[in-house]
This record gives C-alpha cells, sequence and structure tokens, in this order.
C-alpha cells in the first residue's frame, strides 16, 4: 500500500499549530468590544457586513374616519469593512521552551493586541480611496457631532450631550484620552477656586461626568474625547488566532508565533456620537 504523508503521521513541525480564541475572553478590556454592538464575524478583505437601518417617517395625527396618507421610511444600509492586524515574534527554541516563557508571551500578545485594537477602533486615520479599510476611528467618523474645542466649563459638554440626544442617542460612556480627562479635572469653580468643577475625586473608582461613565484611553487622540452610544456604533470582530510553527525558521533552529485578528465598524447615523477636543496648551 502506497504512503501517504498526513498531518497525523508527521512529526509536529509540518502540522503547525493553531489556537483559536474568543476575543472577548482574551482581550476583555477591548475598547470595541465594550463600546460597540458586535454584530458578526467575517473573513477576508472583501466581504462586509450589511447593517440594515430605517430613516423613519413621521406619524401624524388624522380626524375619526380619515383616509391615512402612506408612510415613506427610507430603507438604507452600511457597510462594515474589517482589516486584518498582527505580529509575527521570532524566538530561539531554548528560549521559548524555558519555563514561563510561553505564558508571559501570551500576555504580551494579548497587550499588544488589544492596544491595536484600541486604536483602530478610536483613533484610525480615514484610509484614502479606493481603498475602504482599516476604517476611521470613532473621533475620525464623517459626519459625527463636533463641539470643536470646548471653554473653560462643561457648558459646551451639556450642549453636545443634549445635542446627540436630540438626534436619537442614549450616551453610553464618554472616552477620553488621558490627557483630555486630566484638563477636565483641572477646571475651577473659578478663577481664585482650587475647587475643581467634577468635584475632589472622590468618585474616582468609578469616575463620571456629567452623569454618564467615563473610559480613559490612552489609544485615542491627545486631547480629544468621544461620547458614545453603543448601539449607534455597529462592529465586526474576529476571533484571536494564534498559530505556532516549529519549521518556519527551521535554519536558525527558531520558534515562530503569529498573532492575526480582525476589526472593523460603522456608525450608521453619525450625528448620535460626539467628538470634542480640550486646549492641549493647559487648563
Amino acid at each position: 500500500m502506497a504512503f501517504t504523508a498526513t498531518t497525523v503521521n508527521s512529526a509536529a513541525a509540518w502540522r503547525p499549530d493553531l489556537f483559536v480564541f474568543e476575543a472577548a475572553d482574551v482581550i476583555p478590556e477591548a475598547t470595541i468590544l465594550n463600546h460597540s454592538t458586535v454584530a458578526g464575524t467575517i473573513e477576508g478583505d472583501e466581504p462586509v457586513v450589511r447593517v440594515a437601518f430605517c430613516v423613519d417617517d413621521d406619524a401624524k395625527f388624522y380626524d375619526e374616519g380619515a383616509q391615512f396618507d402612506e408612510a415613506e421610511p427610507d430603507l438604507q444600509e452600511a457597510l462594515v469593512h474589517t482589516k486584518k492586524f498582527g505580529q509575527l515574534i521570532r524566538m530561539s527554541r531554548e528560549q521559548y521552551s524555558q519555563a514561563g516563557t510561553a505564558d508571559e508571551l501570551a500576555r504580551s500578545v494579548a497587550r499588544a493586541m488589544t492596544v491595536k485594537a484600541d486604536s483602530a477602533f478610536l483613533a484610525q486615520a480615514a484610509p484614502v480611496g479606493p481603498d475602504t479599510a482599516p476604517v476611521p476611528g470613532l473621533v475620525n467618523w464623517p459626519g459625527i457631532t463636533d463641539a470643536g474645542e470646548i471653554g473653560d466649563d462643561l457648558d459646551d459638554l451639556i450642549d453636545l450631550e443634549a445635542e446627540v440626544r436630540a438626534n436619537g442617542a442614549n450616551p453610553t460612556a464618554w472616552i477620553l484620552a488621558p490627557t483630555t480627562w486630566a484638563h477636565l479635572r483641572k477646571l475651577r469653580t473659578g478663577d481664585t477656586s482650587n475647587v475643581s468643577l467634577l468635584g475632589a475625586g472622590t468618585d474616582d473608582s468609578e469616575p463620571r461626568l456629567l452623569s454618564i461613565p467615563v473610559v480613559v484611553n490612552a489609544q485615542l487622540t491627545p486631547y480629544s474625547g468621544v461620547l458614545v452610544d453603543r448601539t449607534q456604533v455597529i462592529s465586526a470582530v474576529s476571533a484571536l488566532e494564534v498559530a505556532t510553527d516549529l519549521s518556519h525558521y527551521f535554519g536558525s533552529d527558531s520558534v515562530a508565533v503569529r498573532a492575526t485578528m480582525r476589526t472593523g465598524h460603522t456608525i450608521p447615523r453619525p450625528n448620535r456620537i460626539g467628538a470634542f477636543s480640550v486646549n492641549g496648551g493647559g487648563s
């Protein structure tokens, strides 16, 4: 009987291991998982998630027995384009086999992938045509409600919240750069006062701004912030795949570890997301 080499009878180097983890399990801190509505998973640059949404027509008052006018709701769609990101790590076999190396490497990969996912979700620049991905981060999304640079009080943020609510949003969080949160905490009740507009900081374990939870994320553009309704941001997030290969660097007796993930998002009604900036020159 002729011999056939298969993954069953071949050495491990001939069948690289591939580990697939649910993103929510291994990088639960990723902002896209906590501040968007994950619609599904897709693979490849060409496929998209098609998000159906409806622009409502108005309801009207009618007299008893009167003929109703026909409503004309506008049926539209928004597309979620995704892009893959990842990293390739080369490590000597001897180092990889040391006690604790694999676990520490896994933690390093999780941190790196979380940072990249957050950067893409919050601050990614808009693609240049004809490219459609990676899509713009929230702060760069076209058509969002932009309050511009706020003044030395919270009035502009109050107006921003009111405007996105008037547009149909129910804000779930402020996402702020560390520099933005620091600036806001330095705002005083008066020119000669040391009392912060946000209070004395006793609620820092659960920070809030205008009664809405605050999330501080270093991947957001410095001195910027966004007001998010997670139901208005639709995303696609793949599993995190980690592959280990002993043959790729065979000539140097090294191990290849590759991590990949794919994300993307869209905002069907951009005016329900708010953005603002603060003066980076001081408070």
